[in-house]
Parts: C-alpha cells; sequence; structure tokens
C-alpha cells in the first residue's frame, strides 16, 4: 500500500497535477506584492511621476501628494492630471495642508476637514490654486 502512495506521487494522475498547478499558481499570486487598499504616500519631483501616482490610484490605493520637492508651474501640471484621474475612477480629492492633497478612488470616504489658523494663513497664494 505504501507502493501505491509513492507510485501516485512519482506518476500523478491528471487531476491531482491540475490540483497542484493551482496550489502553485495560488502561491505565486499571493506572493507577488500588491497595493490594494493602502495609502501610499509621494513626494513627486517631476511631472513624469504622475503617472506612477495614477497607477496606484488605479489600483485602488489612497495617495497622499505632497507637492513641496515640485515647483508651482510643475505641481499645477501633476494636480490638472491627478483631478482627470480622479474624476475617471470616480474618486475624490482634499486637500490636507499647504501643498499637501489626498487622492482616493471610488469608494472610499474621507470625513473631515482640516483648517488652517486664521494667524498662519499666510498673504502669498497656495502654490495648488483653489485647493
Amino acid at each position: 500500500m505504501a507502493f501505491e502512495g509513492l507510485k501516485k506521487m512519482l506518476n500523478p494522475d491528471d487531476q491531482d497535477y491540475e490540483e497542484f498547478e493551482d496550489e502553485v499558481d495560488n502561491v505565486k499570486s499571493s506572493s507577488k506584492e500588491t497595493y490594494k487598499n493602502k495609502t501610499i504616500l509621494v513626494e513627486p519631483r517631476a511631472f513624469s511621476e504622475a503617472q506612477q501616482i495614477a497607477d496606484y490610484l488605479k489600483a485602488r490605493n489612497q495617495v497622499v501628494v505632497n507637492f513641496k520637492r515640485v515647483t508651482s508651474d510643475v505641481s499645477k501640471r501633476i494636480m490638472d492630471f491627478l483631478n482627470g484621474i480622479v474624476y475617471a475612477i470616480e474618486g475624490k480629492m482634499e486637500k490636507l495642508g499647504p501643498g499637501i492633497v489626498l487622492c482616493a478612488p471610488k469608494g472610499f470616504e474621507i470625513e473631515g476637514n482640516i483648517s488652517e489658523e486664521e494667524g498662519k494663513k499666510s498673504s502669498k497664494k497656495d502654490d495648488l490654486g483653489d485647493w
């Protein structure tokens, strides 16, 4: 009887082999790094990084974008791009502070308000315009 078990291990029938392949595929897919339902912090340094932010959003992640490392013009271009992406995926955007924006895909709720203190408001307009 032990010989039958050994024989089956060495020469599995098609059904056993298919089950084994399914198990291997499940292990492979679970070992891949995924970013679903995470909050990702990003400090872009160039407009070219906007596509990576869009990819995070399309993968159903929230993204906090800090614009402190880009110029005013680049931050406006990135914001325009992200506005389009957020609209396309039916998401939401919320300003968290000067030059910091939270982008969330559909299904994520953003609650609460963050307001600036009157004494700390600068006379200089925020780089993000209305954002």
